[in-house]
């Protein structure tokens, strides 16, 4: 009660500001996520230093008893070795995987983004049947229609060419899903705005969309890119000309039911994926950004 004896009332200091109880363990949260993280990054880079280390070892080391963390006598002639094998046309698997690749890609977004823009912005009655037909696609295995494509594709004479190496995978319904969840968010004032200016949808879809999609865009292209440099089992049918084999399809010939060279598998398997870690360098940012605004909830 206030005003009796031998009772204090306590009332908090206005100048001081009452204290915080702060939870333990704050120390060995941190530490426990630096280690956590330590241990994935070792774990991610052992792969790599394998991979360097049998490329520049003779097969000798690599198969050998007695394990060194790096050979003594490092075999920088494997890599002359490798450009130089007449059975297997290394270089031009690259030039042919990086034309596949990139043309594969730039076919893809284009063909892609505009139909996702097309079923999330242009009102016709069909678009959700449409849109649905494109789901039903993701749920058709692959041999279905493998043999299928082959015979159109032989019928049309594109074995052995760039033509059939990409054309039949110019669409992708699970990157058209993708592009029409991220137009679906897109703001419409933008667009709104861009047709009192006299645009109509492709003039809106040029000058408006893509070029404030940019970020999206590189994601893809990072993910449809990697998709296209590492298919195997459509360029092995396809090509089947040595002229025509792209990387993978390169590698698989190092491995015969004779024999098997192993430092040339591994030097050729490091140069095979130099192109898409510098790729995935170089975009990684926007693949991290693109995907969070696809409207995907995990």
């Amino acid at each position: 009660m206030p005003g009796a004896p031998g009772v204090r009332e306590s009332a908090p200091s206005p100048d001081k500001p009452p204290r915080v109880k702060r939870g333990g363990g704050g120390v060995m949260s941190s530490t426990g996520l630096y280690i956590a993280t330590g241990t994935a990054g070792f774990l991610f880079l052992v792969p790599f230093y394998l991979l360097i280390r049998n490329a520049l070892s003779t097969d000798a080391d690599i198969t050998g008893e007695n394990w060194k963390f790096f050979p003594t006598d490092i075999q920088w002639g494997n890599i002359s070795e490798l450009f130089t094998d007449e059975t297997v046309p290394f270089a031009q698997s690259m030039w042919n995987s990086a034309v596949v690749a990139t043309l594969h890609t730039t076919g893809v977004l284009l063909v892609c983004s505009l139909a996702g823009y097309g079923l999330a912005r242009i009102p016709y009655k069909h678009a959700n049947k449409v849109f649905y037909a494109v789901l039903g696609t993701l749920m058709v295995p692959t041999a279905v229609t493998f043999v299928p494509s082959f015979v159109l594709v032989s019928s049309l004479g594109w074995v052995d060419t760039y033509r059939g190496l990409i054309i039949p995978g110019l669409f992708s319904g699970f990157t058209c899903f993708l592009f029409r969840q991220y137009f679906l968010g897109f703001p419409k004032e933008l667009e709104e705005a861009a047709r009192v200016d006299g645009l109509g949808y492709w003039g809106a879809y040029w000058r408006i969309v893509v070029p404030n999609s940019l970020n999206f865009f590189a994601a893809m292209a990072t993910i449809t890119f990697i998709n296209g440099w590492n298919s195997f089992l459509w360029p092995l049918v396809i090509g089947q000309s040595p002229d025509a084999w792209t990387v993978q399809v390169a590698l698989s010939n190092y491995m015969t039911n004779q024999t098997v060279v192993f430092h040339i598998i591994f030097m050729a398997t490091a140069f095979s994926i130099l192109p898409l870690v510098f790729v995935f360098l170089f975009l990684q940012r926007w693949l991290v950004q693109g995907i969070a605004q696809t409207g995907i909830k995990g």
